[in-house]
């Protein structure tokens, strides 16, 4: 069995894979200085509870856009699951996709991973929305090649911003809008403003990307908030939740043969 380790700014995902079949999948909060040992403790109860036990990993791959939490996860892969890791980003990691941005070795780990589930999925040309942390919009042409991409603050990121530099503004969730756009009370002005306004913000982006890449441009989205925002526009035509881990058991395949 693989373990696939997808460690975002937020929270970090681990998924057990047998050949093609998931087998389990978990999530926590990503904190650089929780140990290794925090970390088997955690995940071996839940794999316990869906009937993994530790001997039965024999591969892990990571990609993570959070150096500070590498050690501690290469270390869990290490002591506790007797293997060694793949790590996205490692010299002798081969992608299969050529990266033509000026400084490939700047670009995170995990737009890389999509990139390369999102052209074996979808064909290309193809633009990935990925609703993090931040909200990122990475750019594949017809052959695979990544091109680059579009980085905005995740709605979630531009709501805490807001509660934290405007002394009377609650935090809010972010949801659908019940109401008009217009707003009668401040929960209901914010919750509109970010909502449509990440719509706006979708929406306008692509259609400036498709002027200069093609209108041919396929959407897929994929991250926490897909659901909700791929609701409220046509723009996206796809939702893939497990993209990232997708990218990752096909970067393990193409390096162990």
């Amino acid at each position: 069995m693989l373990l696939a380790i997808d460690a975002g700014n937020t929270n970090v995902v681990f998924a057990v894979y047998e050949g093609e079949e998931q087998r389990g999948i978990w999530r926590s909060a990503n904190d650089p200085h929780r140990t290794a040992d925090e970390h088997a403790v955690w995940l071996m109860s839940l794999m316990a509870l869906q009937g993994i036990g530790r001997e039965q990993i024999k591969a892990a791959i990571i990609a993570t856009v959070v150096p500070a939490s590498l050690f501690n996860l290469i270390t869990l892969c290490r002591r506790y699951f007797e293997c060694e890791p793949l790590v996205v980003g490692d010299a002798n990691v081969n992608l299969g996709i050529r990266v033509l941005t000026d400084k490939p070795d700047e670009v995170g780990a995990d737009r890389l991973v999509n990139a390369l589930a999102g052209y074996a999925a979808y064909g290309g040309p193809l633009v990935i929305i990925d609703f993090g942390t931040a909200t990122t919009f990475d750019v594949i042409d017809g052959d695979g090649n990544y091109l680059g991409g579009v980085i905005a603050p995740g709605a979630n990121l531009s709501l805490e911003a807001l509660h934290m530099a405007a002394a009377k503004l609650p935090l809010v969730a972010i949801r659908h809008p019940d109401g008009p756009v217009v707003g009668r009370n401040t929960v209901a002005a914010m919750q509109s403003g970010i909502f449509w306004g990440y719509v706006g913000l979708i929406e306008g982006l692509i259609e400036r990307i498709r002027r200069e890449q093609g209108p041919e441009l396929r959407v897929i989205a994929t991250g926490g908030l897909a659901t909700l925002f791929a609701g409220a526009t046509p723009i996206i035509e796809s939702i893939d939740k497990d993209l990232t881990l997708r990218g990752l058991l096909e970067v393990h395949r193409r390096n162990t043969g």
